[in-house]
C-alpha cells in the first residue's frame, strides 16, 4: 500500500520542484543547476510525503499541499547540502551520488543551500503551488520558520556538533534529535494538515503527536541502519557516526534496545491516529515504513 502511494507522491512532488529550478538569467545556471541537483538527485520524499498525507487525512486533496511538499523537501535538501560541506560532516556521497560540494564546489554548494532555504519560503507562497489563504499562509510561513531555524533543524545540528565525542544521556541525545531530524518532520504534518483548510485544534494537536513520536523514530532507526546496513544501500557513507564518535541511540541503549524503542514510538504514533478515520491509513502505513525501511 505505502509503495504505490510514495510512488504517486513522489511523481506528484517531483512535477511541482520541477517548476522552481528555471534560473531567470544565463548568468544563474550553474546556480540553479546546483539547486536542482541537490534536490532531484533522488531521495525517499518521506516529507512530502507526509505533507500530502495529513492534508489528505482532514479531508483536503493532495494538490493543496504541492506548496507544503516542495517547501519541506528544499529545505531538507539544502540542510543535507551544507550537513555533507568539510566544515560539517565532510561527506562524499549522498543519494549514491557525489556529494553537491563534491560535483560542483564547497562556494557553489554553500549557495545552492542558500537559495534553496529561501526557495523554500517562496513555495508556500506560489499561487500555482498552493489555494490557501492568505491567513493560513502566513500560519505556514511562521510554522517553517520555527521549524528550520535556530529552535528546530539549525539549533539541532548545532547541539550535534558539538556533541562529538561526549557521552550523552537519553534526554539530552533527544532533545537533540527532535530538533535535528524531529522538528522538520513535525512540521511537514503540521504545514499538510493548514494546507487542508479543515485543520481543527484538537486535530493539530493529535497530528503533532503523531509526528513527533516518527520524528524521533526516524533518527532512531538512522541510527540503526548506520550500524546494521552498507554504503550500497544506504546511499552514504555506512559508519560514518560511529567513525565520528557521535552519541547514537545504539551505542547508548544498545542495539536491541534502539530496535525496541523504534516499535514503541511506531506504537506511539499509531495511537495518537486513533481519533481519525481511513483517510489517514497513509499516515498509519508511513509510521510502519519509517521503523521497516532498510535505507
Amino acid at each position: 500500500m505505502i509503495a504505490a502511494y510514495s510512488a504517486t507522491s513522489q511523481v506528484r512532488v517531483n512535477a511541482a520542484l520541477e517548476t522552481l529550478f528555471t534560473a531567470p538569467s544565463p548568468e544563474l545556471a550553474r546556480l540553479y543547476e546546483a539547486m536542482r541537483y541537490s534536490v532531484m538527485n533522488g531521495g525517499k520524499r518521506v516529507r512530502p510525503l507526509l505533507a500530502y498525507a495529513a492534508c489528505e487525512a482532514l479531508g483536503g486533496k493532495a494538490e493543496q499541499a504541492n506548496g507544503a511538499a516542495c517547501a519541506v523537501e528544499l529545505i531538507h535538501a539544502y540542510s543535507l547540502v551544507h550537513d555533507d560541506l568539510p566544515a560539517m560532516d565532510d561527506d562524499d556521497l549522498r543519494r549514491g551520488q557525489p556529494t553537491t560540494h563534491k560535483k560542483f564546489d564547497e562556494a557553489c554548494a554553500i549557495l545552492a543551500g542558500d537559495g534553496l532555504q529561501s526557495l523554500a519560503f517562496s513555495a508556500l507562497l506560489d499561487p500555482r503551488l498552493s489555494n490557501a489563504d492568505a491567513e493560513t499562509r502566513l500560519q505556514m510561513v511562521s510554522a517553517l520558520a520555527q521549524a528550520a531555524g535556530p529552535a528546530g533543524m539549525v539549533g539541532g545540528q548545532a547541539i550535534d556538533l558539538g556533541s562529538v565525542g561526549l557521552k550523552l544521556d537519553q534526554k539530552a541525545l533527544e532533545y537533540m534529535h527532535r530538533h535535528k531530524t524531529g522538528a522538520l518532520i513535525e512540521v511537514s504534518v503540521t504545514l499538510g494538515a493548514l494546507a487542508s483548510g479543515r485543520a481543527e485544534k484538537d486535530e493539530l494537536k493529535s497530528l503533532q503527536t503523531y509526528a513527533q513520536a516518527i520524528g524521533l523514530a526516524f533518527q532512531v532507526q538512522d541510527d540503526i541502519l548506520d550500524v546494521e546496513s552498507d554504503t550500497e544501500t544506504l546511499g552514504k557513507r555506512q559508519g560514518a557516526d560511529i567513525a565520528r564518535d557521535k552519541p547514537t541511540y545504539p551505542s547508548l541503549l544498545g542495539l536491541d534496545a534502539a530496535k525496541a524503542y523504534a516499535l514503541e514510538l511506531r506504537d506511539q504514533a499509531l495511537h495518537a491516529l486513533r481519533p481519525f478515520d481511513a483517510a489517514a491509513e497513509p499516515l498509519r502505513d508511513l509510521a510502519r515504513y519509517i521503523v521497516e525501511r532498510r535505507h
